[in-house]
């Protein structure tokens, strides 16, 4: 289905989209009337941004392309600053292909020549054309997607959720040529995120996102339904890391967000990616010496474990409407943040808004990071507290936790 040679015109982005005008030299862009119907018709638009992919969108797109449904899907590609021939692949690709697909080539402003603004960008594309009730998603143009990819992000949003963090995978011939170090450190790293995730999900289980689960939020694979795109504001305006900060400003109104274990892409384990800060520059700077911290996502398994005593104790009176003067008084204790401060959070429309204040406010809730020389001795700790806190809890559902009883806090001082 072709997607150019038409008098049919794609705006710009409308005004009360939350971006920028003028992004382009040249804004408009003639697509095909039959695309654009198709599109406007779709059930879930993809968007990529792409930039210099020769060697990865023709497989990327395909991916998509043999999807059940695929005619049922739409694609939008946004190709910024592209020097190689990457839109001649995508030119002479997408005539053949079963979904309609939307090509922008457009070149971006050094101000905003950067994944953040392009996926952004791209996104916004994809709201425009979308009609009420379809899903959005998005994917990275070096990455394929599994061949369930969409089937799966939308068994999960008709199971309730707003939005859909997959995960991403490395390839597995990419991962082969790396240093034996590198995926140890890699596997290590991922255990302790699972034992300290699993933690979470006891101490303050989430109905929208029961374990299993994983804890990526990868622009390489997220769904959100097109309410809650516009109900969030769409993409924050950030050079890099949109994706996990459009997951943060989806939890701080409370979306309700999967982090499914079957949503699934593969990625490559390329040395020369073309984002700041991604997957490719710290395989880069691990190649070339070991990092001596990790990533700020890992805490120390007792403050890890005390955060998420917290934050369930919070999200139960919080949820409740009302709070005794004890366990008011125990907050304040534990994150050593005033009773009228926490009264008037309690207070907030949204749970995940009042916790993100409260952490702000609160000296104890301060991040605090892992030294690399120091996960094995974590490591073992997390399975302690895993160990006493099941053990003291078990498998439990939300309706069932009581944090507020005090012998829980003890469990998890004292694993």
């Amino acid at each position: 289905m072709k997607s150019t040679d038409s008098e049919s015109i794609l705006k710009p982005c409308p005004a009360d989209l939350p971006a920028p005008q003028n992004y382009f030299d040249h804004p408009s862009q003639a697509i095909n009337d039959a695309t654009l119907k198709a599109l406007r018709s779709s059930d879930v638009i993809v968007a990529i941004p792409v930039q210099n992919e020769e060697h990865f969108i023709a497989n990327c797109v395909l991916a998509l392309a043999r999807q059940p449904m695929a005619h049922r899907h739409g694609i939008v590609l946004l190709l910024n600053n592209c020097t190689d021939n990457t839109s001649t692949i995508v030119r002479e690709l997408v005539p053949r292909l079963p979904t309609p697909v939307l090509t922008i080539n457009t070149t971006l402003p050094p101000s905003m020549a950067n994944a953040g603004a392009a996926r952004r960008l791209a996104m916004q594309y994809a709201a425009q054309l979308a009609s009420p009730g379809s899903v959005l998603m998005t994917t990275d143009a070096d990455g394929q997607v599994s061949a369930d990819w969409i089937a799966a992000n939308l068994a999960a949003i008709r199971a309730g959720a707003d939005a859909v963090a997959g995960r991403a995978e490395l390839d597995r011939e990419d991962a082969r040529q790396l240093p034996a170090r590198l995926r140890e450190d890699d596997a290590r790293e991922c255990e302790y995120d699972q034992l300290l995730d699993e933690i979470r999900a006891t101490l303050d289980p989430d109905p929208a996102d029961p374990w299993p689960r994983h804890t990526e939020d990868s622009g390489a694979s997220i769904a959100v339904t097109l309410d809650a795109y516009f109900k969030v504001g769409g993409f924050p305006n950030v050079p890099m890391g949109e994706d996990r900060a459009f997951i943060a400003a989806l939890r701080r109104i409370d979306a309700r967000i999967r982090h499914s274990p079957d949503v699934r892409v593969m990625v490559s384990g390329r040395i020369d990616g073309r984002a700041v800060g991604g997957m490719a520059d710290t395989i880069r700077r691990r190649l070339a010496k070991s990092d001596e911290v990790m990533d700020e996502r890992f805490e120390p398994a007792r403050i890890a474990t005390q955060r998420a005593w917290i934050r369930g104790f919070f999200r139960r009176i919080w949820s409740a409407g009302r709070a005794t003067p004890d366990a008011v008084a125990l907050l304040s204790r534990l994150s050593n943040v005033m009773g009228s401060e926490i009264e008037a959070l309690l207070k907030s429309s949204y749970f995940g808004e009042a916790w993100v204040q409260l952490e702000t406010r609160s000296p104890a809730l301060r991040k605090s990071q892992v030294r690399v020389s120091d996960l094995s001795n974590e490591m073992q700790i997390a399975r302690e507290i895993l160990e006493s806190v099941k053990r003291h809890i078990g498998v439990v559902t939300p309706a069932q936790v009581n944090p507020a009883d005090s012998s829980y806090f003890a469990a998890i001082e004292q694993p």
